[in-house]
């Protein structure tokens, strides 16, 4: 099973543009990002759709077309981002219902759903405690410069 990485790509558009914002106030392109994420420009541009409906950035048109932020990074939340996406709880009981006939089967989905509300809980406050900015500065500060020699 691979896990959902939208948020993970979503969070890395944003601090590149918020890095990028720091020395040109100009939009970027898809293209530009999909370079540092190393993905489709497709995906980013489907993600910034995504964030975009959210008002986390914004598109546009024109000789310089592009994106930019809507406000400063260090107001943008992961669990914003995460919202934007449209993504659900962390965990999720099995859409069958289990034969109420074994002992497991008729227990588990309540024992399950109040371990899954905790921890769902616990990374919802986790995700709206952290910024955009705070990961850009431990990204930069945890990256060495690569050598210029």
């Amino acid at each position: 099973m691979s896990a959902n990485s939208r948020l993970t790509v979503a969070v890395h558009i944003l601090s590149w543009m918020t890095l990028v914002a720091r020395t040109r106030t100009d939009p970027v392109t898809s293209e530009r990002i999909a370079l540092s994420v190393n993905t489709n420009s497709v995906v980013i541009r489907r993600t910034l759709g995504l964030l975009q409906k959210a008002g986390l950035v914004r598109s546009h048109r024109g000789v310089n077309a592009g994106w930019t932020l809507t406000r400063s990074a260090d107001s943008i939340t992961l669990r914003e981002v995460l919202v934007a996406l449209g993504e659900g709880g962390s965990f999720a009981l099995h859409p069958s219902t289990p034969n109420a006939a074994c002992p497991i089967g008729r227990g588990i989905q309540p024992v399950l759903s109040r371990v899954y509300g905790a921890l769902d809980e616990m990374i919802e406050r986790q995700l709206e405690q952290t910024t955009i900015e705070q990961l850009l500065e431990e990204t930069l500060s945890a990256t060495p410069e690569p050598n210029r020699s």
